[in-house]
């Protein structure tokens, strides 16, 4: 009796997400980008380090979420040149003595798509993290490269809802 409740929430779960016509952003990515990809991340000379970051994220996209391969440039029809423009900090709380105890942080990554119909598009987009500061120097360095990651991560995510949006309206 239990695997038959089980099933049935199974079942009804199924039903309820093809019945609303949910589709995930890979499906829509399809109508963007063919199947290979090529990536390029362009370095902002003040902060090199964190390219590796950002290509390993634009692979993992095109990867796990687009479904796609990465390809040479001579190889792929579509392509993604991302521009990291750099991070800037901002302090926004303070403690008595007036130091710093908290900080934005906001990282700035232009694109530019070529997709498969040769259609270019340019997208710039800015996302902002928050980290604390520690007394100690060697966490507040690591914070700090954890807080630029998050602003990464958080850009990359808007790209992918940017892609998706793109493919839902080429339908």
């Amino acid at each position: 009796m239990l695997k038959f409740v089980k099933l049935l929430i199974l079942f009804s779960i199924v039903i309820s997400v093809m019945g609303c016509g949910y589709q995930p952003s890979s499906h829509y990515v399809k109508n963007v980008f063919d199947e290979s990809i090529y990536v390029e991340v362009k370095v902002d000379p003040s902060e090199p380090e964190n390219v590796p970051y950002i290509t390993d994220e634009l692979r993992k996209i095109i990867i796990q979420r687009f479904n796609g391969k990465v390809a040479s440039k001579e190889k792929a029809q579509n392509s993604i040149i991302a521009t990291y423009k750099g991070t800037q900090f901002i302090p926004i709380a303070y403690d008595k003595a007036g130091y710093i105890t908290r900080y934005a942080t906001i990282v700035k990554v232009e694109f530019d798509l070529k997709d498969k119909n040769g259609k270019n598009f340019h997208k710039i987009i800015t996302a902002t993290s928050q980290e604390g500061v520690s007394e100690s120097a060697l966490y507040t360095s690591t914070a700090r490269i954890l807080s630029i990651k998050a602003g990464l991560q958080k850009a990359s995510d808007e790209f992918i809802s940017f892609i998706s949006a793109k493919g839902a309206n080429l339908k």
